[in-house]
């Protein structure tokens, strides 16, 4: 690694302990030499970490900067180079002019959007506790969640941005800003479509009464903003609209990826397509359930309702489908953790979560199983349950005597 990753990296830190010092959490001098102990080991870990290559970025993300690089970079954006959708290869175009290691360039990227989603996290923590303490408890616990971590300064994946504008969009939208949020939640799914997992929270938002129905009509604009570079750059517009129907006929005929998702459970089952329809008929009936919940207990919806709401889709909806792989509990990692700050009684929550990501972290990363991916799932199974409990009490409290 070089010193002009290093520099950028040390960028990357001051830029995080800049955000928490605006945010008016560091009233002493003490809390800001503490945090920026913090931040530097957050970051020393993170740098640690740069030089691992995986099979990922040999086989695709290095081939597309390469493609971008000998293709006259943004030139290249009208082709079909790759899977992934046209925001994130706008990156990808730019890092093809730059002589630093596309490898440590994709990194700094992910890295970049953690400090993003560590700073959604603490601002969504702030809206359910005024306590300091864990509000720095959920920025902190962000840059340190192992998942988080490994996804991107390890693995060079790009999780976090999407995540990051998720929960950015929940945030404004529970802020009274409806508009920013759902422009967020544009942004999200434009960047990656396991946004799905957690968009639908925006529909108990509507039926909260906390975003109106023409607030809908900015998720297409944005998405369409955000394609307008490709498009000039000779892409069909068409392209970028369909982009991810095509990419729903290449997920593969295994009902699991090393996921801790019930197919965990499915080695002996004999109907694989049968039980591939169930499985998509069983999260959009959990996702109704949740809107029926919600429209049926509307005046008891409280901002803790929707949370509620927002973590039984999370972890029920990609735990319910079929195709799933290791990395799609991302959002519901970062939400059981920011969920556990603000109600520390739950604290399980993100410790099951963690479980459950990382046994299907190893099996990818280490090429091995630490423990079978079932164990994952009875421990997402308890942790959607957990979840569900909460929602229910936060809509049909218990009557005092």
């Amino acid at each position: 690694m070089d010193i002009s990753v290093i520099i950028l990296l040390f960028a990357e830190a001051l830029l995080a302990l800049a955000a928490l010092y605006f945010s008016g959490l560091l009233k002493r001098p003490r809390d800001v030499a503490v945090s920026a102990a913090l931040v530097a080991a957050a970051f020393v870990l993170r740098g640690l970490c740069f030089s691992h290559v995986t099979l990922d970025y040999v086989n695709f993300l290095s081939q597309w900067v390469e493609y971008f690089r000998a293709n006259g970079g943004f030139a290249a954006l009208g082709e079909p180079i790759g899977n992934y959708n046209v925001p994130y290869m706008y990156f990808l175009a730019a890092f093809s002019y730059l002589e630093i290691n596309d490898l440590y360039l994709i990194k700094l990227l992910s890295v970049f959007f953690d400090i993003v989603l560590a700073w959604a996290a603490m601002s969504l923590t702030g809206l359910y506790t005024a306590s300091r303490a864990k509000r720095l408890t959920a920025f902190f616990g962000v840059l340190f969640l192992p998942t988080v971590v490994l996804n991107g300064a390890y693995w060079g994946q790009c999780d976090s941005i999407y995540a990051a504008f998720a929960l950015l969009g929940i945030y404004f939208a529970l802020s009274e800003r409806p508009a920013a949020g759902m422009a967020c939640i544009a942004v999200s799914f434009a960047f990656k479509l396991q946004a799905v997992f957690i968009m639908p929270i925006f529909v108990v938002l509507l039926i909260t009464g906390r975003v109106n129905i023409r607030h809908f009509f900015i998720f297409p604009a944005v998405y369409i903003l955000l394609m307008l570079p490709a498009v000039a750059a000779g892409m069909p517009f068409m392209d970028t609209i369909t982009l991810y129907f095509d990419q729903m006929g290449t997920v593969g005929s295994a009902l699991n990826y090393n996921s801790p998702s019930i197919f965990a459970f499915s080695a002996n089952v004999q109907d694989a397509a049968l039980a591939s329809k169930l499985g998509i008929l069983a999260a959009f009936a959990l996702m109704l359930l949740t809107f029926l919940l919600a429209g049926l207990r509307r005046s008891r919806a409280s901002m803790w309702a929707v949370l509620g709401c927002a973590l039984v889709m999370a972890i029920g909806i990609p735990y319910l489908l079929p195709h799933m792989h290791e990395r799609y509990f991302f959002v519901a990692d970062v939400l059981t953790l920011l969920f556990a700050c603000a109600a520390p009684e739950y604290m399980a929550l993100p410790v099951l979560a963690q479980f459950a990501s990382l046994l299907g972290y190893h099996a990818y990363l280490r090429g091995y199983y630490f423990l079978p991916m079932s164990y994952g799932a009875v421990a997402l199974a308890i942790a959607l349950l957990m979840a569900l409990f909460f929602t229910l009490l936060q809509l049909f409290p218990r009557q005092k005597r």
